[in-house]
């Protein structure tokens, strides 16, 4: 059963620039939310500073507004406290990629089963259009006095050597096919990017709507494309990779977008930690009690012990 999409929505005047491509990727999430039938009370948008940052407000489920680089440790944290929960990070290329890109990494290297929404625009919309990690080097967008001088970050090659396990590309104004990647990303099992090019109507002049609808190109189209691991095997996930990679790189004349390599063999950090404490996706942290009626502490000895096997018997 499809859900009405008019449930996620919030009654909040939403105050992006007129023709922003936030608008496409907000109407994306709560469509792929409501067509997969989701309780919007066990989804969790979490996001940083920036346009993107405000997103949170618009969509009617769990929402939390972090700081600035730190919207995937606070998703990591919502997460591990309850494994239940569906948790979604919006950031910007500026804010996940910038200062945040430790935490990107991280999250890769432990597979969470997170959702990364980038909202890539190659500027800092909010701040006026300076350059962010995703625009190239010698680009001069207006706001820029000069060309920029720094090289350009690709999102899907960072994502693939950290360790994503889901990596995809859309675009903000196909609502369509970012709706349904939203949706993939979801179903999987484990941490999950989406690179959502974006156009910035206000400061980024170059990769405008038209630049990318004379180049965009569906991967998923083509019935050779098979980005999916179908076995553990080493070999094949190397191969997979590799033409993930090779495709990444391609930008100027053609821009692919779709999925990228998927691997559901790798497990999600929820699952390592259960083989740690067995008790984990039974008796969260979120789901434990802190204090006893009279307002005492309560300690979980099941999950101390657990954790550090028979270390802590005699002392608890």
């Amino acid at each position: 059963m499809v859900s009405n999409p008019s449930k996620w929505k919030t009654d909040l005047w939403i105050d992006w620039c007129p023709g922003c491509g936030n608008f496409g990727i907000v109407n994306a999430e709560k469509l792929a939310f409501a067509e997969l039938d989701l309780d919007p009370t066990k989804v969790v948008v979490v996001s940083g500073i920036g346009c993107s940052g405000k997103i949170m407000q618009y969509i009617n489920a769990n929402g939390v507004h972090t700081l600035h680089g730190r919207a995937i440790p606070f998703a990591m944290g919502i997460k591990l406290a309850n494994p239940e929960l569906i948790v979604l990070v919006n950031g910007g290329d500026g804010d996940l990629l910038g200062i945040g890109m430790g935490h990107f990494v991280a999250l890769g290297r432990r597979n969470l089963d997170i959702v990364v929404i980038l909202h890539n625009n190659g500027v800092y919309g909010l701040t006026k259009g300076q350059a962010a990690p995703t625009l190239g080097r010698g680009i001069k967008t207006k706001a820029l006095a000069k060309p920029n001088i720094q090289d350009a970050v690709n999102p899907i090659t960072v994502a693939i050597s950290s360790g994503y396990t889901f990596v995809a590309r859309s675009y903000a104004y196909n609502i369509k096919h970012l709706k349904e990647t939203i949706k993939k990303a979801i179903q999987h099992k484990g941490a999950a990017l989406i690179d959502v090019l974006q156009p910035c109507v206000t400061y980024n002049n170059i990769y405008t709507r038209q630049y990318y609808e004379n180049r965009l190109y569906d991967l998923n189209t083509d019935p050779n494309w098979d980005p999916i691991v179908n076995t553990a095997n080493v070999k094949e996930v190397e191969m997979k990779i590799d033409q993930a990679c090779k495709k990444a790189l391609e930008w100027e004349e053609k821009i692919p977008i779709g999925v990228f390599y998927q691997n559901p063999y790798v497990p999600t950090f929820e699952e390592r930690l259960k083989k740690e404490i067995p008790s984990y996706f039974d008796s969260p942290p979120a789901k434990d009690a802190i204090s006893a009626d009279d307002g005492k502490p309560v300690i979980n000895r099941k999950f101390f012990i657990e954790i550090f096997k028979e270390k802590v018997v005699n002392v608890l």
